[in-house]
């Protein structure tokens, strides 16, 4: 390394984090359900001009119990749960299938909020998942028709051409089926909203499934 550039322990002592207002949480006016406090939340961050506040981190177990996650993107919140979609022989696809249980992390730092949300997960029909993919853009149509996500790439020049052909077909057949294609529904066991306090006081406030409804609780941050 460079002696002039800063050490990774020198920037991380360096940054600071909620350098803003952060606004309050009243958990005694929090609805009886979740989806409907993470609707309002969620356009909260759209309207406080948060980043890609829909593109949560997603973990899931391979075979060996092994913790992984990536970025996904979210399609869609209802009574069924959280959806998302991606190939099904991508390593979430086939990590779902082995372990169909997972959990999805929301992280909003222009408010301070966080969203956790785990339990099991589902997939939709293949009705629902090319209505899903025909539902969006033209390129994410291409990169659907690709396929061969998480396969090994042994030269950048196949994408290419791969790539090319698959924009071509997008735009010829926009109505395409991408058969690996699928759509995912997590079904929440318990959904933690998290606000941030300057003074560190965090308000923590549990959804948990308990029977056949929601029971709310108070977590020390």
């Amino acid at each position: 390394m460079d002696s002039e550039t800063p050490s990774v322990d020198a920037l991380l002592r360096s940054l600071r984090v909620w350098d803003t207002e952060l606004p309050g949480f009243d958990t005694g006016a929090a609805p009886g359900e979740p989806v409907a406090l993470f609707a309002e939340w969620f356009g909260a961050a759209v309207a406080a001009g948060q980043v890609e506040p829909h593109t949560p981190s997603l973990a899931t177990t391979d075979a060996d119990g092994h913790a992984d996650v990536r970025v996904v993107m979210l399609h869609g919140v209802d009574e069924r749960g959280w959806h998302f979609a991606s190939h099904a022989g991508s390593a979430k696809g086939r990590q779902l299938a082995g372990t169909p249980y997972a959990a999805l992390g929301f992280y909003w730092p222009v408010q301070g909020r966080q969203v956790r949300v785990r339990g099991s997960v589902r997939t939709g029909s293949a009705e629902a998942a090319q209505a899903d993919l025909h539902a969006r853009s033209t390129g994410a149509l291409a990169s659907a028709l690709v396929g061969h996500q998480s396969e090994v790439l042994a030269d950048p020049g196949e994408l290419e051409v791969a790539s090319d052909a698959a924009w071509e077909r997008a735009r010829r057949e926009p109505d395409a089926v991408a058969e690996s294609w699928t759509v995912y529904e997590l079904l929440p066991d318990e959904v933690e909203f998290f606000q941030g306090d300057a003074r560190r006081r965090h308000v923590r406030l549990r959804y948990r499934r308990e029977g056949g409804r929601w029971v709310k609780e108070l977590l020390w941050p």
